[in-house]
């Protein structure tokens, strides 16, 4: 499931997230959000592992899947599919955009 919106939603900057590092977003109308750094890709999902709640950010990037820091479930970051057991339902990623040196969500 993605989020869509009509404008860019700045969210963080890309300075704050190193390359294989995910870090905790907290934007006002939305569950909390993971935004991730993949050899200078950015993504974004919601933080709470679809499993046990856990805080994703608080995880392990693996390439390009995040190990959930409770129950070792992993996810694929782009596309939010579970990859690993116990984690079997997705996690909601969003569109992302980056403009100019901030990480957006939106169209």
């Amino acid at each position: 499931m993605s989020e869509t919106c009509r404008t860019p939603r700045p969210i963080c900057k890309i300075g704050e997230i190193d390359p294989g590092t995910v870090k905790r977003v907290d934007v006002h109308g939305l569950p909390p959000l993971a935004v991730y750094n993949v050899a200078g890709r950015f993504y974004v999902t919601d933080d709470a592992c679809s499993h046990g709640k856990a805080s994703l950010s608080e995880g392990y990037v693996e390439g390009a899947e995040i190990e959930c820091p409770w129950h070792g479930g992993r996810f694929d970051i782009a596309s939010g599919r579970a990859t690993c057991l116990p984690a079997a339902e997705p996690v909601a990623t969003y569109a992302v955009t980056v403009v100019g040196d901030e990480v957006c969500i939106g169209a």
